[in-house]
């Protein structure tokens, strides 16, 4: 029996065929360190949606990585109040392809 394997683009959202999946990657990628904080300093959600000056119902959005009433923008503006630098660098493509978006969490 041979199995028949596509190799992914390493963006789970372009290889669904979803729109905007640059944008829903690096929302996922934000939200992903975004949690990680939140749980490494024990916070409920409560006391996270003081924090970020948001509902509590918007924190079980983040949460439950419900993103779409999230930019871009405001969830790197919720890790820079989280005691979090968020840095853009814009530089040459590495190769003669498109350019991409990438999002490194460091600890």
């Amino acid at each position: 029996m041979t199995i028949d394997m596509e190799h992914g683009t390493g963006n789970v959202f372009a290889d669904l065929g979803l729109p905007d999946a640059i944008g829903r990657q690096t929302k996922t990628r934000l939200a992903l360190a975004l949690n990680e904080i939140v749980k490494a300093r024990k916070l409920r959600q409560v006391a996270t949606a003081k924090l970020l000056g948001i509902p509590q119902s918007k924190v079980s959005a983040l949460v439950n990585y419900r993103l779409d009433g999230f930019s871009v923008e405001r969830l790197m503006g919720f890790l820079t109040l989280l005691n979090r630098d968020v840095e853009i660098v814009i530089r040459p493509s590495r190769d003669d392809r498109e350019g991409h978006v990438s999002v490194h969490a460091l600890r």
